[in-house]
């Protein structure tokens, strides 16, 4: 039996939340076309026949000077140095370009516990052999065997990875309880379904503009019901507008649907209270930086 941590990490949008929720089985972390939409550290949790892996998906790789994208960065960097093993994933689809360079050269003496996957090799863009060239000129000891292909939505590929993260792991016992995929809080588990709401219904700036205050929690009806009252929080009074809708709509539409991913996850009913707040230029605030950017 092998059991440790693997760091995921890669520039935004290379598919690490998808490629976390297809070996986990269930959805741990929110996918979005949108980039930079992870913005903590999100375990994942994967028990197979050779043991046990706890996956940390980082927030995208991004370069950018600004506040909250530098805690981003660092949130990623930090997780790196706690791993057993690190799984890079690189977009093949996209030119291999100065964040895979900043990557790498985070990387550059980790390589002897780092594997790298070369992921949506299923896009019509995607240029696998290119990329696989400029892994290997930019992490040159990193064994040819290390570097692999595969597409995390269309979940091909991605036995061999896995096989090569178990044998870089140490040996032990399970860390946790086969049957648990993730160990985040209910709290968090609750401000993500309904971020991800939000993101997939709002547009411009609006999603990188909005983080989920979980004001209360309620355990009713003898353990049969959650009761939640949360607050999507939002820089600017027109942003609040956007976010609540014309008769309410957009909110009534997040609310409800959050509630039923909510419903598959929990087995108790989560009945939520969402209302919509201004908290003028949030992500220039350590306070809320600090409890919206968990490591």
């Amino acid at each position: 039996m092998r059991s440790g941590v693997v760091c995921i990490i890669g520039r935004p949008s290379a598919g690490k939340s998808t490629f976390l929720n297809s070996v986990c089985g269930e959805t741990v972390s929110i996918v979005s076309a949108l980039p930079q939409t992870t913005r903590s550290s999100v375990r994942g949790i994967l028990t197979a026949e050779q043991g046990q892996i706890i996956f940390i998906d980082t927030p995208g790789y991004h370069i950018s000077e600004k506040k909250i994208n530098r805690r981003m960065q660092l949130i990623a960097e930090n997780r790196l140095q706690e791993a057993d093993a690190i799984l890079y994933l690189i977009d093949a689809a996209r030119p291999f370009g100065e964040e895979e360079l900043a990557i790498c050269a985070l990387l550059k003496n980790k390589q002897d516990r780092l594997i790298a996957g070369i992921n949506k090799i299923d896009s019509s863009t995607a240029r696998p052999g290119q990329t696989r060239l400029n892994v290997m000129q930019a992490l040159p000891d990193l064994p040819q065997e290390r570097i692999f292909e595969l597409s995390a939505q269309e979940k091909t590929g991605l036995e061999p990875v896995l096989a090569a993260l178990f044998s870089l792991l140490p040996e032990g016992e399970l860390l946790y309880p086969e049957d648990f995929y993730t160990d985040q809080p209910v709290d968090f588990r609750i401000a993500e379904i309904i971020r991800g709401q939000a993101i997939s219904r709002l547009y411009e700036e609006i999603p990188h503009a909005l983080y989920v205050d979980i004001q209360d929690m309620e355990m009713k009806k003898n353990g049969k019901e959650l009761f939640v009252r949360a607050f999507l929080c939002v820089e600017r009074e027109s942003q609040k507008a956007m976010v609540i809708g014309k008769g309410a709509a957009m909110i009534k539409a997040i609310r409800v649907e959050s509630q039923k991913e909510l419903r598959k996850i929990f087995p108790y009913r989560v009945q939520l209270d969402l209302q919509v707040r201004v908290d003028k230029n949030w992500r220039q605030k350590d306070r809320v930086l600090q409890s919206v950017l968990q490591e």
